[in-house]
This record gives structure tokens, C-alpha cells and sequence, in this order.
């Protein structure tokens, strides 16, 4: 509990520095832009392959992968039933849908994983089944649905493998099903850019948060509201209750399952609704509510079970 409990103190310390750093303007107009960039195209894939290249598979492929899809279809599942029933269009339904489920494993999930959980490697299997899985059927509804931009459907199916954080995770499972020892040479440059990773992505939420204005007005309300209290609360206990309940799982694996679960909303699904033109003040409010929310959520989940 004191390390768990020490590792989100890390996080917040971190981030409010990043908090400074924006509202004195200290990295510019484009401080935020620049560390995104660089954590998700450069220090992240690093981070996820240099850790995955020398991690036991069965850590992945396990039983706390089903949990995830599991939980994952249930809170998508509970808001697109609403969704069906209020009559909120397909499109902007599946927004909602994905807000409610589709946890920020790849700019958050990494930070926690490392000072919380401490080992990257275990927020891999959600980060690979959210975008092997959940996003090529999402983007095909959107597409199907006629909302929004068009475009080729093997172009909108291939998104995932365009994703340069999947690329490093693919090719770090690959490395490590196959065997093969990386030379020093090769992975130690790779460790010292992804140890880059995990301050730049929370530097540059610390700088997001200034500014930020209230969530949660407007015709979105109830959407909004909707896929916060699934995602902050639904589908951590749905994690729970299977984790714990059906494949008896205790201890930190229980932790780790939960927590991940526990993650907010990931920032790219605003991406997703500002491409399709449908649901982007949804997406964005509900990222933004789920992020804030988290916080409390993860300490409580972390003295219940760490």
C-alpha cells in the first residue's frame, strides 16, 4: 500500500510540474504538442519494446486479458443499449461507447504501470487488445454508419498497425516469442529514449490542464455523464467482480487488473470523433471528466486492494 500510495504521489508531483510549466509558459505555445509527440512516436514504442523484448509471455497472455475484454464489452455494451434506446445516432453512440470503455492506456496506463504497478509490461495486454480489437470494429461501425469522413475500409482496418505504440509493442511480443536476445548495443540506446516516456507524457497532461474549462454542459449532458460513471466506476467493478469472482484472482495481479480498468478515457478517441465529425464534444468532455475523476478513483482502488 505505501509503495502504490508513493508512486501516485510521483505522478502528481510530476504533473503538477508540467501544471507550472504551462501556466508560465515555459516550453512556449507548443510545449504540450512537442512531448505528446515525442512520447507517443519516439519514448513510448521505445519504453514498450525494450520491456516487452525481455518480459514472459504468459504475463500477457493471461487470464487478466479476458478480464479486460470482458469488462471492456460490458461498459461499451451498457452505453450502446442506452445509446439505442435515447436514440443518439450510431455514430455518436459508438463515441460514447468507446469513452466508456476504452481505457488511456498508452498515455496514463504507462506511468501507472511503472511507478504504481512497477512493471510497463503489464498494461500491454489492454493496450494491445484495445488496438488489435475494440478500434478496427469501432472505426468499421463509423464508417458503415455513413457519418462523418469516408475513406477506404482496409485504410480505416490497418489504423492500429499505423499506431507507432502498437508497432513497439508487436515487435517487442515478437522478439520475445521467437527467443531472440537484443545485443546491448541495440537495446540499451532504446532504453535510454524510453526512459524518456513516462515524465514526458506527464509533463504534458500537467500543461493540458491549464485553462481546461468545465466538463459536462450542454446538450451532451447525459452522454457525457453516461460514459463517466461507466467508465470511472462501472468498469472497474466489472473488472473486479471477474477478476476476483470467476478466475479467482487475488493480490496484485487483482491490483493490476482493476487499476488498469480504473484508467480514464483515452485521449484519442477525441481524434477518432474530430475525424468522423460526430460526437467530438462528447469525446472531448468525457475524457477530460474521466481523467480528473480517475484520480480519486485509483487511490481508493489502490488502498482497497494494494
Amino acid at each position: 500500500m505505501q509503495g502504490v500510495l508513493t508512486g501516485f504521489a510521483v505522478i502528481a508531483v510530476v504533473i503538477g510540474v508540467g501544471y507550472v510549466i504551462g501556466l508560465r509558459g515555459y516550453l512556449g505555445v507548443h510545449g504540450r504538442e512537442v512531448l505528446t509527440k515525442l512520447a507517443f512516436h519516439v519514448a513510448s514504442p521505445a519504453l514498450l519494446f525494450t520491456t516487452l523484448a525481455q518480459t514472459d509471455l504468459s504475463v500477457i497472455f493471461s487470464s487478466r486479458l479476458l478480464v479486460t475484454a470482458l469488462s471492456t464489452a460490458a461498459a461499451a455494451g451498457v452505453f450502446a443499449a442506452v445509446g439505442v434506446a435515447r436514440h443518439w445516432g450510431t455514430g455518436r453512440t459508438t463515441i460514447g461507447a468507446l469513452c466508456s470503455s476504452y481505457v488511456n492506456s498508452g498515455n496514463l496506463g504507462i506511468p501507472i504501470a511503472v511507478y504504481v504497478l512497477g512493471d510497463a509490461s503489464l498494461v500491454a495486454p489492454v493496450l494491445l487488445f484495445q488496438l488489435i480489437g475494440v478500434t478496427p470494429i469501432a472505426l468499421t461501425i463509423l464508417d458503415l454508419s455513413g457519418e462523418g469522413e469516408k475513406g477506404p475500409l482496409w485504410r480505416r482496418l490497418l489504423t492500429p498497425l499505423r499506431n507507432p505504440i502498437a508497432v513497439g509493442s508487436l515487435a517487442g511480443v515478437a522478439v520475445s516469442a521467437a527467443g531472440v536476445k537484443v545485443p546491448a548495443p541495440v537495446l540499451d540506446p532504446l532504453t535510454l529514449i524510453g526512459g524518456m516516456s513516462v515524465p514526458a507524457v506527464l509533463l504534458a497532461f500537467g500543461i493540458s490542464l491549464c485553462g481546461s474549462t468545465m466538463p459536462g454542459r450542454g446538450p451532451e449532458r447525459q452522454p457525457v455523464f453516461l460514459s463517466v460513471a461507466l467508465k470511472s466506476v462501472g468498469q472497474p467493478a466489472v473488472a473486479w467482480a471477474l477478476a476476483a469472482g470467476v478466475f479467482g484472482l487475488r493480490g496484485a495481479p487483482l491490483l493490476d487488473v482493476v487499476v488498469t480498468s480504473a484508467l480514464p478515457a483515452a485521449q484519442n478517441l477525441y481524434t477518432y470523433a474530430s475525424s468522423y465529425g460526430v460526437g467530438e464534444r462528447l469525446a472531448r468532455d468525457s475524457i477530460l471528466l474521466s481523467t480528473v475523476i480517475s484520480v480519486p478513483v485509483l487511490v481508493v482502488v489502490a488502498a482497497l486492494l494494494g
